[in-house]
């Protein structure tokens, strides 16, 4: 059986979207963790050694600078761990839910550098604000999650598509702005409760990296392409094979084109003749826009097929 589940994730690792990856990561790196806190809770008599707290502060990231510098790669395993099981449970839901929607829009080759990248904008906000701030032990001198990663792809949904439509239980359709909003606003309100302070700092720090990223990419400029290239230097050199060439690159994910020619173009022919004429840049504006109005539920079948097609190259 056990056999047969590991088959089963491997399979969905290689040919699931980033997505699934990252949420298999993650729950791989938080059974691992809690079965090393079981054996040796059970080892040691029922109660847990010292050196649990050791093991696991290992991977964590610290409010220490020294720590820090004597442990680099916790900057990057910090946002992979969890030890509570509500903790990644709603982590990897909002991952999903949110996630889903910013890899259909922008393409599924964005989701890593922005989960990295909002996660080292989290730890940057935790770090500064238990140097500065007087939570002191009721922040914690550790911090391990991936909640500012997972802010940073909940914003940058809520930009992409703020009248996006979620059916949320009990409350029914909500727009995607409310939604992202409230989240954003109840870690605000959360800063004076003196409770997992720097953990609501590092969720505001990821959710201003998601603001900021999608800004970017809508001025053109991608944040994901340098960290895209370091990657897959890294795993060449573990692969053993040469970097790669540099590729031409694809067609850029825009939201407006208010160029005279689209217009004219759009003003002499039909939908049919539209549809043939428009390049595909263009074809993908037109459905950003329909989505920016009225919402991802407004396309048609065929529409959210052509984006979820070009989203993959």
């Amino acid at each position: 059986m056990f056999d047969s589940i590991w088959q089963d994730v491997k399979k969905e690792f290689s040919v699931g979207n980033m997505i699934t990856r990252i949420i298999i990561v993650n729950v791989v790196f938080f059974i691992v963790l809690n079965l090393v806190k079981v054996v040796l809770y059970f080892s040691n008599g029922g109660t847990l050694p010292d050196f649990y707290e050791t093991f696991r502060n290992f991977f964590l990231v610290s409010s220490d600078w020294r720590h820090t510098l004597s442990h680099p790669w916790s900057l990057i395993t910090s946002m992979f761990l969890h030890e509570g099981v509500f903790h990644i449970l709603f982590n990897m839901l909002f991952l999903y839910w949110f996630g889903k929607i910013v890899g259909d829009l922008i393409g599924d080759a964005r989701i890593l550098p922005l989960y990295l990248l909002g996660g080292l904008a989290g730890v940057a906000a935790y770090f500064i604000s238990a140097n500065i701030m007087p939570f002191g032990e009721l922040g914690g001198r550790y911090a391990l999650g991936a909640s500012a990663a997972v802010m940073a792809i909940v914003v940058a949904s809520g930009m992409l598509a703020p009248n996006y439509i979620m059916h949320l239980l009990f409350l029914g359709p909500i727009k995607l702005k409310y939604i992202v909003t409230a989240l954003v606003f109840i870690d605000m309100i959360s800063l004076a409760n003196n409770v997992n302070t720097g953990g609501h700092f590092a969720h505001l720090g990821g959710a201003l990296f998601g603001l900021f990223f999608v800004l970017r990419l809508r001025e053109g400029r991608d944040l994901s392409i340098p960290v895209n290239k370091l990657l897959a230097k890294i795993t060449g050199l573990f692969r053993g094979t040469p970097p790669p060439q540099k590729a031409k690159r694809g067609p850029r994910m825009a939201y407006k084109n208010t160029s005279p020619q689209r217009k004219t173009r759009r003003a002499k022919g039909g939908a049919k003749s539209d549809q043939h004429d428009l390049s595909h840049q263009e074809q993908v504006d037109t459905i950003l826009e329909k989505i920016k109005k009225s919402g991802y539920e407004s396309l048609t079948a065929e529409e959210k097929e052509y984006l979820f097609n070009a989203s993959k190259k």
